[in-house]
């Protein structure tokens, strides 16, 4: 099983576990984790015909082609054209649509639920059912899924791992010479082209990362959110505290030290705030670590950049730091309890 499913096998995981570790070849994926979200919002209805189906699908594509025209590694694709010539005005919609159930779902709608070459245990669809009209029907999972308070910020991350994948294939860059920087202010995550001055925004922190915490804070395990004016809303939380970036030769804001913190451990009264947390976390940013290295570029290159090729390299480099921190801040660490089962 894959390490990221093992402590935490609910249906948020295994969506999230399509979306963060799928094969990545075109963005289909995503328009279609997108469109299932759309579509099981009319809980009406269990079966969706193709053609019904094509509307929210092709209109993700099309709106992210505005941004990226490079949605797929294949040199070629009769429906991205179409989209294209949709944006273009040149052809209808109806054009588009019919282009879109011909040939919008030929792989995606079998690949969908296979991660890491292995099919997931449960479905969110089923595309097998026979009949005159071809469609899907939308599973109980996928409506339990909907009515879970994490469906929102799961939207989001949909939306901020697809920003991340278009954004690396449109550089054309080979993926080690990439790297993802965050800036602080505003919690994004930026690509700074170092040979044409140039940086290019690519998307929010909080959705980058939520997913890869299943949702949780990364210090007690209580729900967080990513959705702006929620009560729940996460930090940007610098594991090794940023004050110490003038006295170590690293780079603190990268995303290997990054986690999303509820805002009682954060900065609420006894949190957080500045302190070194306590040693007994660092494998736990080891483990979160390891699932975005897991999950194919970018953010995978940006933390082998920084921090090692190996995971033994990797264990030392958050080892070594972490020493080095302590010997500036001194023995007393913080340390809080969990208010939930550990999930990563």
């Amino acid at each position: 099983m894959n390490p990221f499913l093992f402590k935490d096998p609910s249906l948020e995981s295994y969506f999230r576990s399509v979306i963060l570790f799928g094969k990545n070849s075109a963005s289909y994926k995503f328009a279609l984790a997108k469109s299932l979200l759309d579509v099981a919002s009319d809980q009406s209805r269990s079966f969706v015909p193709l053609e019904e189906l094509a509307v929210p699908f092709a209109f993700h594509i099309c709106d992210h082609l505005k941004l990226n025209d490079k949605q797929t590694t294949a040199k070629s694709s009769t429906f991205l054209k179409a989209c294209q010539d949709y944006n273009d005005g040149s052809i209808t919609e109806d054009q588009l649509i019919s282009i879109t159930t011909k040939y919008g779902f030929v792989n995606v709608l079998d690949a969908f639920h296979n991660v890491n070459q292995n099919a997931l245990p449960v479905s969110f669809f089923d595309s097998s059912h026979p009949g005159s009209t071809k469609g899907i029907y939308l599973t109980d999972d996928l409506y339990r899924l909907l009515d879970s308070t994490q469906s929102f910020s799961i939207e989001q991350e949909i939306e901020a791992r697809w920003r991340l994948v278009e954004t690396a294939w449109s550089l054309q860059l080979p993926l080690q010479l990439i790297t993802i920087d965050h800036d602080p202010v505003n919690n994004d995550f930026f690509i700074h082209q170092t040979d044409q001055h140039k940086r290019i925004a690519i998307t929010s922190s909080r959705p980058a990362l939520n997913g890869y915490q299943k949702g949780k804070c990364f210090y007690c395990y209580c729900d967080i959110s990513v959705i702006t004016g929620s009560n729940q809303l996460a930090d940007v939380d610098h594991f090794i505290p940023h004050r110490l970036s003038r006295y170590l030769p690293f780079n603190l804001d990268g995303v290997w030290n990054l986690v999303l913190s509820c805002q009682a451990c954060n900065r609420g009264q006894g949190g957080k705030s500045a302190q070194l947390p306590h040693h007994s976390y660092l494998q736990r940013l080891h483990s979160r670590n390891e699932y975005l290295i897991n999950s194919l570029h970018p953010l995978r290159e940006t933390i082998i950049n920084l921090t090692g090729a190996t995971d033994q390299k990797r264990i030392s480099f958050l080892t070594n730091i972490y020493q080095m921190s302590s010997d500036l801040t001194g023995p007393a660490t913080w340390f809080t309890e969990p208010k939930g089962p550990a999930v990563f």
